[in-house]
Parts: C-alpha cells; sequence; structure tokens
C-alpha cells in the first residue's frame, strides 16, 4: 500500500504556515489529520476541508458515529498519529 504524503505542522513555511495557524485557531489548537494530508495540495484542501466539515462537524452528520471513528482511525494511522 503507498503512503499518504502529508504536510507536518512544525516543518512548513509560507503559505502551508498561514494554513496551518488558520486551521489550528478553528480547532482549539491541533491540526487534525485530515488537514495535515490536505496541505499537500492547498488547491484541493478548501473544498476537501468544506466536506469533511459537512460530514463530520455538523450537528446532524450523515454519518454515524461510528463510520466517523473508522474515517478518523485511517486517517490518524496515515499521518502517524498515536495509537
Amino acid at each position: 500500500m503507498p503512503n499518504i504524503l502529508t504536510a507536518a505542522p512544525d516543518k512548513v513555511r509560507g503559505i502551508r504556515k498561514l494554513f496551518f495557524g488558520w486551521v489550528k485557531r478553528q480547532y482549539g489548537g491541533i491540526v487534525p489529520g485530515v488537514f495535515q494530508v490536505l496541505a499537500v495540495d492547498l488547491r484541493v484542501a478548501r473544498p476537501a476541508g468544506a466536506i469533511y466539515n459537512y460530514l463530520h462537524l455538523r450537528k446532524n452528520s450523515p454519518l454515524s458515529r461510528l463510520q466517523r471513528e473508522m474515517v478518523a482511525t485511517v486517517v490518524n494511522g496515515k499521518v502517524g498519529g498515536a495509537p
């Protein structure tokens, strides 16, 4: 299985540093794994981030809690998050 490219928040510069600063303010000081993946190609970050917000963060999400946790687990594993 190929690796998924990610951008580490502490190693970015320029526009990505601004992007991560905005994400940290939105998410209480952390950068969710999905945004580390999206930061690799910022052209898709905004529309994909909107889909993420629509599926995961709104009150009546179309995904069940289990489905959201499954997506989060896979993304977290791909970006080298905590086990």
